[in-house]
């Protein structure tokens, strides 16, 4: 930490050996114990969830959480599954109760934890979650801040078995020594990073506000220019005409207002089999790598022999094609589901995906791109029957909307390049907030691992001034 380095933060004044395999010093009066030790008196518990299968799950009853509710330190609400009384009963649950820490066994990152707070309902919980119910010598809050530090996270990833789920087994996990100093001074920590993180997630929040803020503004910029235009020295206030759609209102009186089959044919993917995967040669594009308006390569990719970009010519990507999810959540109305391919690389089109073929003498290539951003096309295309947040869409449903269109490819040209430079500013002021959360999100795990591993002394600093 650079506060360390600056002295900001001040050192115990003795150390020695940690004596646990994930920690090199620690504070001279700390002690260490497995986590499973944390948990003997009569009232504490360190014990898996229940294995509940999807056959038992109900719509109303006792609340059943899963490894997706435990975030880094924090509850996260997400799924509403439930229980009856009579599986309850039938599969002898244990029940979990407000306060207990919850530790989940499965994904990254492996042993992240969360006090569960009063959902208004009884809880139980998945097999992958443990129940720890610590002794009262221990804070809860401090525990949970040991769970979420950096240098617990690398041993149990160390640990973590799996091809292609990563877990840990509950006896490994309760088996790792935790690191800890008597409860007032765990009570001491806890209250300082509570203090330390509450600022820091309120800066976080504050950078998420204006991001959310900042892809508004780029999308109605978007939605104005390919409906109303910009204007310039030929049209500097354009008459307006009723373009006869609801979503599109009035647009110039110029303009040809006309369905997207008139500008573009559209070419679906090919249906790969997955005996022809290979671990290198020619990248297929699927769902997956259509990307909050980018290409992104990097998600889950998977390749086919260079001998089939011959074979499969017809389902060629190249630099400048316009790709398509036709399967998937569309909802990000901040970022469209369509994409121009930057890159100079061939690809191979996936099934579901779709590569747009516009009419060169009929359309500009980004002024397209940019309508099918637009509020207005995302709009009816969500009002389609199969525009739902998990889309199953045909190639009709992308070439029926409706759309207005300048005329003149000079025009649509103008209007692509006044978005180029507005969408530029947007998104490098959206990259920097982006930086910033990692910074600070980057700086609140290393506060707290300084702080829950004794490499910085804050007992003095429960209620720092501001």
């Amino acid at each position: 930490m650079s506060e360390l380095k600056a002295g900001k933060y001040q050192a115990y004044s003795k150390y020695r050996d940690s004596g646990v395999e994930w920690l090199d010093k620690i504070p001279s009066n700390w002690k260490n114990a497995p986590i499973k030790y944390m948990a003997l008196s009569k009232k504490s518990l360190f014990l898996d969830g229940n294995w509940i299968e999807s056959k038992d799950i109900s719509e109303e009853g006792i609340r059943y959480i899963t490894t997706g509710n435990i975030g880094e330190g924090s509850y996260k609400e997400q799924g509403m599954g439930f229980i009856t009384q009579e599986t309850f009963n039938k599969l002898n649950c244990t029940e979990v109760y407000v306060g207990d820490i919850l530790i989940s066994r499965l994904n990254n990152p492996i042993g992240r934890a969360c006090i569960l707070p009063d959902l208004n309902n009884r809880v139980v919980t998945s097999v992958d979650n443990v129940i720890f119910r610590p002794d009262s010598t221990y804070d809860k809050r401090f525990l949970v801040y040991l769970f979420s530090s950096k240098d617990y996270f690398k041993h149990t990833s160390n640990l973590a078995r799996g091809a292609t789920m990563q877990r840990i087994s509950r006896g490994l996990l309760g088996n790792i020594r935790a690191v800890f100093p008597i409860k007032e001074e765990q009570t001491q920590i806890a209250n300082f990073l509570d203090h330390e993180t509450a600022k820091i997630d309120t800066l976080i929040d504050k950078q998420q506000q204006l991001i959310k803020l900042l892809k508004e503004k780029r999308q109605a910029v978007i939605s104005h220019a390919v409906t109303k235009g910009i204007p310039n020295k030929k049209h500097p206030q354009a008459p307006m005409k009723d373009s006869g759609v609801k979503w599109l209102g009035e647009v110039p009186e110029h303009w040809v207002v006309t369905k997207l089959k008139y500008l573009s044919s559209i070419q679906g993917g090919y249906a790969f089999s997955s005996d022809s995967f290979t671990e290198e040669g020619v990248q297929i594009l699927r769902i997956g790598n259509v990307y909050q308006n980018r290409l992104a390569l990097e998600r889950q990719p998977i390749f086919v022999p260079h001998k089939m970009l011959n074979e499969l010519s017809d389902f060629k990507v190249q630099q400048n094609d316009i790709l398509m999810s036709l399967t998937g959540t569309l909802g990000k109305r901040d970022y469209g589901f369509a994409i121009k391919v930057e890159h100079c690389d061939s690809f191979l089109l996936n099934q579901r995906v779709a590569k747009l073929l516009p009419f060169d003498a009929k359309v500009d290539l980004d002024f397209l791109i940019n309508v099918l951003w637009s509020e207005s096309y995302l709009t009816q295309l969500y009002s389609l029957p199969s525009g739902t947040k998990q889309a199953n869409l045909a190639n009709s449903d992308v070439l029926g909307i409706v759309v207005a269109i300048p005329p003149t490819k000079e025009e649509q040209r103008a209007i692509a390049n006044y978005l180029s430079q507005k969408l530029e500013y947007f998104d490098r002021t959206i990259e920097k907030a982006q930086n910033a959360i990692l910074l600070m999100h980057e700086r609140r795990t290393a506060l707290i691992s300084a702080a829950v591993t004794g490499k910085i002394d804050v007992r003095n600093r429960d209620q720092p001034n501001d």
